[in-house]
């Protein structure tokens, strides 16, 4: 009994909707119009890939740092360096609701 509840605790951790990383690279995918997970943080210089698994379009937009990708198809990605600590928030440019946030530290 304790197995499985260990094992029901790990994957609720893991499905998480924040997901914190060092340097390195990050896949957000985005899924039933949710970017998952919605709030990531990483170090600077971390790449961030963006997974389109949808049947629908859908892009990457980030007003503060001029970030705008292309109208990602099914199975497209989008990648993106944050170089620079702070915060990211970012949406769907085509479907409003959809947001997610970035922290980027030193």
């Amino acid at each position: 009994m304790k197995k499985i509840a260990l094992f029901a605790a790990a994957c609720a951790f893991a499905l998480a909707p924040r997901l914190s990383l060092a340097a390195g690279e990050v896949t957000v995918g985005i899924d039933n119009f949710a970017f998952t997970p919605a709030e990531i943080t990483v170090k600077a210089g971390a790449k961030v890939v963006f997974v389109n698994h949808d049947d629908i379009p859908h892009n990457v937009v980030a007003q503060e740092i001029k970030l705008h990708s292309k109208a990602l198809d099914t199975g497209d990605s989008f990648s993106f360096i944050f170089d620079k600590p702070g915060e990211v928030v970012y949406f769907c440019g085509l479907h409003l609701m959809m947001k997610g946030k970035i922290t980027v530290t030193p």
